[in-house]
């Protein structure tokens, strides 16, 4: 009976936009779209860096200490939620344009805290 009332009211799980021979179900793998890696070096335009991939336990003490020893850190930022919880990601502002670029170069898809980081130039 609940089965009926289900299917009458549409209460049921959504159907996948996904199908093929009758199936329904999600996309299959190849018909996703790929998250795109490449090893190709960022670009950097600005003295204001994305970090990305980081541990949840990395504080910007912890950004501003690993990025000083590149050069001078104006700034370091990691994002929180409402809870103040780590998003994974943060903000580092470098001095100068140089500086910012020679951390991208050096610190890019390297570990820290356990994690193999991003280090790419931030968008405006």
């Amino acid at each position: 009976m609940v089965a009926f009332f289900t299917k009458i009211l549409g209460l049921g799980r959504p159907k996948s936009k996904f199908k093929e021979n009758g199936k329904t179900g999600p996309a299959p793998r190849s018909e996703r779209p790929a998250r795109v890696q490449s090893d190709e070096k960022p670009e950097v335009l600005t003295p204001r860096l994305y970090i990305g991939n980081l541990s949840y336990d990395t504080s910007e003490s912890d950004l501003f200490d690993h990025f000083s020893k590149i050069g001078e850190v104006q700034n370091a930022e990691v994002v929180r939620d409402g809870q103040s919880k780590s998003k994974g990601f943060g903000f580092v502002e470098m001095a100068s344009l140089e500086s910012a670029k020679l951390a991208s170069e050096k610190y890019h898809r390297t570990d820290l805290m356990g994690r193999q980081i991003v280090v790419a130039g931030a968008k405006k």
